[in-house]
């Protein structure tokens, strides 16, 4: 089951509009990026890209979790010539990430590298940039500067005395201009920093300063639990104000997780829709079961189902039949050993605790399915 609907309640929920930033579109490999594209999540391999097996099995961990381009370090000769194997067997776009060695880059677009992540100004004489440049021209390439706080040139940071917005976003330009000085403008960019209000300055900054696509991320953020926080906080602050074109939630753990955290991002924002959004209360001591294991058992038995829709799992009927009412599918318990199930916001009938989470499974994987054949039989019905 497959999708990533628009919420079909949107039309009457004006508050919940986000007017996105107009940039322009670029491509990356089958992916666009930027203009009215849907804001695309992806992640990073951390596995030595030299082990091409182990690497392609974590890209295939990452397609699973619904990632929509993933970039893979290509340090060395030996890791370029790798990525032509991984290159050829990924399903999704791979990114290239390069840094100062200008033949990783020439290297990584005839492998077949859907984009290159690289700072042209840090990649040596003039006439290797014309050459890395010409190399992405000839196959296909895109390019993303990536600028970070930690990073920055020597000339800036004695220029500003620290990392700030107008440091990174002045290192940004000038690596685009290099760019536009070749007449090549298939490029997008980022300025991250580990501080989320630091990150959030420069993306203000550079959003007001070019129309290029925008990659949002904040970088180092952590690990999974404070590292989510950071990013959501970090990220949403932008993504609210409709600037960014593609996301990368940068994680001290599994990069599957941070596939999942950056799509939990964007659909509490409303700006994508993938997967069950379930909707449960924080239990008390009025709950009719135990909503806290329940949803925890309903969270993996339903990772599969990549289906737009929602699910309200709530202990009691103070806010149960009120959740239910704009839900999928909705159960609120009523105690003595038993709840009530709602499909479309309507009563449906009695279900036993006991049953639930079998039950409930099944009526989602249900409605996934009604869903989808609703959604194939749009394009037939306006033929």
């Amino acid at each position: 089951m497959s999708g990533d609907h628009s919420s079909e309640l949107a039309h009457i929920r004006p508050w919940r509009h986000i007017e996105r930033r107009r940039s322009r579109q670029i491509r990356v490999g089958s992916v666009l990026v930027g203009g009215d594209a849907p804001i695309s999540v992806q992640s990073m391999t951390n596995t030595p890209t030299t082990d091409a097996a182990a690497t392609l099995e974590q890209i295939r961990q990452l397609e699973e979790a619904g990632a929509d381009i993933v970039r893979v370090s290509c340090p060395d000769e030996e890791s370029t010539l790798a990525f032509r194997t991984i290159a050829r067997e990924a399903r999704v776009p791979l990114v290239a990430d390069i840094h100062f060695h200008y033949r990783r880059g020439i290297e990584a677009a005839q492998a077949g590298a859907a984009c290159l992540r690289i700072n042209p100004g840090n990649i040596g004489s003039a006439q290797r940039v014309r050459e890395v440049v010409q190399a992405a021209k000839d196959h296909g390439c895109s390019m993303r500067i990536g600028v970070n706080a930690g990073s920055l040139e020597k000339e800036l940071l004695e220029k500003y005395g620290e990392p700030c917005p107008e440091a990174m976003v002045e290192s940004a330009l000038n690596h685009a201009r290099i760019l536009q000085d070749h007449d090549f403008h298939e490029f997008k960019i980022s300025v991250k920093a580990s501080d989320p209000f630091l990150t959030v300055a420069a993306y203000q900054q550079l959003a007001d300063a070019i129309d290029c696509p925008l990659h949002l991320g904040v970088t180092e953020a952590g690990p999974l639990r404070s590292g989510t926080i950071k990013s959501a906080i970090g990220l949403g602050n932008m993504l609210w104000a409709g600037i960014g074109d593609t996301i990368r939630v940068s994680l001290a753990a599994d990069p599957v997780e941070e596939i999942k955290v950056g799509f939990d991002i964007l659909k509490s924002l409303g700006l994508r829709h993938r997967g069950v959004n379930i909707i449960a209360c924080p239990s008390c001591a009025r709950q009719g079961f135990n909503v806290i294991e329940t949803v925890g058992i309903l969270e993996e038995k339903l990772a599969h189902v990549t289906t737009a829709m929602s699910l309200s799992i709530i202990g009691c009927v103070v806010n149960g039949p009120g959740e239910a009412l704009y839900t999928d599918v909705g159960f609120t318990g009523g105690g003595a050993g038993s709840g009530m199930v709602y499909l479309n916001g309507k009563i449906a009938h009695k279900l036993a605790n006991a049953d639930m989470v079998d039950r409930i499974v099944a009526m989602v994987e249900d409605k996934a399915a009604e869903l989808e054949a609703a959604r194939a039989a749009v394009p037939a019905a306006a033929e």
